[in-house]
């Protein structure tokens, strides 16, 4: 499916869809979008507008820039509930060229979003409620109010907050075509701010920990101030997620019986990468005999559809990792060799299964988990960097085996402290058994990085 809508006029709709929540569950495609102002919508771009069949639009503007540059066009079909969330005007345009982006917007959101509970609850309510269906919900640019409701509206549904930045972040993409409109609309004139219709991910995240720092959260700051109860939640993803039957992810321990699938998911997604042109994995590099090396001194896991569905995918997870990140405290659980299935995954399995790994290593009682990919795999790095990892330095030269040497990327994330042992999906209940060094896995190393 494609997220980003084309209209001639409009610049930054987009379907919210895709994005896999804490569950394993997906917000369904068509359902709920994000857009700048439907008052640009006429000729082809209506007709597209309306062939989505959405049924509900709400409008986040203030009423004078309703009153200035008119609301959506009026229709049988449509519900329009105008939810003005913004009760302190703040003109961007006019801001020096100085002004921290992150910082200011990051705060004028926290401002926002407790000057508009009020609205923000209803823009929920009529979210969650039965039939609003599909449902368009604007301001001016589709980056602010919008990006705020966004945001609200994904965690509730317990999307990850790095999905939340990326999500933010897409505006992005739009951002010389809003420009273009603003100096359409202001003949003659520039935008004093270097800012203006831009959407760093760095706003988002200042946003997330602002919320974090005074309600805990966003899920905490819609309890706290939007009255946002488990009815309200349980209705948001009645309405917006896809149903969860068919669609769990299970894990357990890979064994001697799973060594030829091991092998046909690596080169099966060595293909892949090819056709892709990714310069990563290469068919026929892992065989069987390095697999069950990793069963006997490592942990193999598989991901499932269901406890006797199909394999989705598998990972391996290390307890050292000397040839690479070098001698090490025994503070650390590292991932190699995530793969999936491209036929049976579902969406965000690749995520689930990082955040699986990452609950094995809390249960071991370590803080870190980490992992590195090729340098010359921009896009491998950016996978990772958005699912929350840091990347913390560089090994120039890793011997990467049958793989050739290479330079590789280095990534971490922490991983707050367990209450108690993870033991859901775990084949045998056990904590992890964590070995010393391995000598398959030994070999030079060097590394310039701090870590």
């Amino acid at each position: 499916m494609k997220r980003h809508i084309p209209f001639e006029r409009l610049h930054n709709f987009r379907d919210l869809g895709g994005y896999v929540t804490e569950d394993g569950r997906a917000v369904r495609w068509e359902q709920v979008y994000r857009s700048d102002s439907l008052s640009k919508l006429r000729d082809a771009d209506w007709d597209r507008f309306l062939a989505r069949g959405v049924r509900t639009v709400i409008d986040l503007r203030r009423p004078a820039e309703i009153e200035a540059d008119g609301r959506v066009p009026a229709h049988p079909t449509l519900a329009y509930h105008h939810l003005s969330i913004e009760h302190r005007p703040y003109d961007q345009p006019s801001l020096g060229p100085d002004t921290a982006v992150g910082p200011y917007l990051a705060e004028r959101y926290l401002a926002v979003a407790e000057d508009g509970a009020k609205e923000l609850r209803r823009a929920l309510e009529v979210l969650a409620d039965d039939g609003s269906g599909p449902v368009v919900f604007h301001c001016a640019s589709g980056k602010d109010r919008t990006g705020l409701l966004a945001a609200l509206v994904l965690a509730l549904l317990g999307v990850a907050e790095a999905d939340i930045v990326e999500d933010y972040a897409l505006t992005e993409l739009a951002s010389d075509r809003l420009a273009a409109d603003w100096r359409a609309a202001h003949p003659g004139a520039e935008p004093t701010w270097l800012g203006f219709g831009r959407a760093p991910a760095e706003v988002m995240r200042l946003f997330l920990a602002g919320a974090s720092g005074r309600y805990g959260s966003l899920r905490g700051y819609a309890e706290r101030l939007l009255g946002a109860d488990e009815e309200l939640a349980a209705g948001l993803r009645r309405n917006l997620l896809e149903p969860a039957a068919g669609r769990e992810l299970s894990f357990r321990r890979a064994d001697e019986a799973d060594v030829p699938v091991l092998v046909r998911l690596r080169d099966e997604a060595a293909r892949w990468q090819i056709a892709q042109g990714i310069a990563q994995w290469k068919p026929g590099e892992l065989g069987e005999e390095h697999f069950r090396a990793r069963l006997a001194d490592s942990e193999i896991w598989m991901a499932t559809l269901g406890p006797d569905g199909p394999v989705a995918g598998a990972w391996e997870l290390w307890w050292d990792d000397p040839a690479t990140w070098g001698p090490q405290p025994p503070t650390a659980g590292y991932v190699h060799c995530l793969m999936t299935d491209r036929r049976v995954a579902p969406p965000g399995t690749g995520r689930r299964m990082l955040a699986h790994a990452e609950r094995r290593i809390r249960a071991a009682g370590r803080g870190l988990c980490r992992l590195d990919c090729r340098t010359s795999n921009p896009r491998l790095r950016a996978y990772y960097t958005a699912a929350g990892f840091d990347v913390v330095g560089e090994q120039p030269w890793k011997d990467g085996g049958v793989a050739g040497n290479f330079a590789a990327t280095l990534l971490q994330k922490r991983v707050r402290d367990a209450e108690r042992p993870l033991d859901e999906h775990a084949a045998d209940g056990e904590r992890p058994r964590v070995s010393g060094a391995d000598p398959h896995r030994s070999g030079q190393w060097r590394l310039k990085a701090t870590i």
